[in-house]
C-alpha cells in the first residue's frame, strides 16, 4: 500500500511506543463497494434508492474495520511495552470485550475474554493484553482458534511461567439463523505451564468469577 491509497483515521499513542491506526485501502473500498452493490441487487434490492445509495461504500469501510486485525502484529504490540520485573504472581485482565466475525458465515460473535499469565522476569503493559485480544479477534475467526492464538502469542513473546485464556461468547450464527437458540453461550479455554496445575487453574477460575468492584 502506498500513502495515497490509504485514508488514515488515526488515534496515535506514541507515548506507549505503539501506534493504533485505522487504515482504509481506497482501492479495496472501491472494489468491495462494487461487490456489495451487486449483492444488493441479488437479494432483490435497488442499490440506487436513497436509503441504499451509499450503503455499499459504508459496508466496504465497515468490513475493513471489522477485519483490521490482519494489519496488526500482536507480538509487536506486546514487545512495545515489555519490561523487566521480578514479579511471579498471577496477572489477570478479565472481561475484555470481544467482537469478531465467524469465518463460516461472517456473522458476529461477541463476548468476553479472561487472560492471565504468571511472569518469569518480564511483564507487559496491561492494555497490551487487551490489544492482543483485539488484534486476533478482528479477523475471520472461530472461537477455538482465537483462544489458542492469544495463549500462544503471550507464551512465546513473554515466556511466562504459564498462560490462561478463557473466552465466553454468544454466536449470532446460532441465534439469528440455523438452530436459532437465543440463550446459548460457548466457553473455550486453553492453558500452559503453571496453569496446568489444578490449584493454579482453580484460583484463576475463581478470580475471573469474582466481582471485586
Amino acid at each position: 500500500m502506498t500513502n495515497d491509497q490509504l485514508k488514515i483515521l488515526a488515534e496515535m499513542d506514541q507515548s506507549e511506543g505503539y501506534e493504533k491506526i485505522d487504515l482504509y485501502n481506497s482501492e479495496n473500498i472501491e472494489k468491495l463497494s462494487g461487490h456489495y452493490n451487486e449483492i444488493l441487487k441479488l437479494i432483490g434490492e435497488n442499490p440506487n434508492r436513497e436509503g441504499l445509495s451509499k450503503t455499499p461504500v459504508r459496508v466496504a469501510k465497515s468490513i475493513q474495520f471489522l477485519t483490521h486485525g490482519y494489519l496488526l502484529d500482536p507480538v509487536k504490540i506486546l514487545k512495545s511495552a515489555k519490561f523487566k520485573e521480578d514479579y511471579r504472581e498471577m496477572v489477570i485482565v478479565k472481561d475484555i470485550e470481544i467482537y469478531s466475525l465467524c469465518e463460516h458465515h461472517m456473522i458476529p460473535f461477541i463476548g468476553k475474554a479472561h487472560v492471565a499469565y504468571i511472569p518469569n522476569g518480564y511483564i507487559t503493559g496491561l492494555s497490551k493484553i487487551a490489544r492482543v485480544v483485539d488484534a486476533f479477534s478482528r479477523r475471520l475467526q472461530v472461537q477455538e482458534r482465537l483462544t489458542t492464538q492469544i495463549k500462544e502469542c503471550i507464551q512465546e513473546t513473554l515466556n511466562p511461567l504459564g498462560v490462561a485464556v478463557v473466552i465466553e461468547a454468544m454466536h449470532l450464527c446460532m441465534m439469528m439463523r440455523g438452530v436459532q437458540k437465543q440463550n446459548s453461550v460457548t466457553t473455550t479455554s486453553d492453558f500452559t505451564g503453571a496453569f496446568n496445575k489444578v490449584e493454579t487453574r482453580e484460583e484463576f477460575i475463581h478470580l475471573i468469577g469474582t466481582k471485586l468492584h
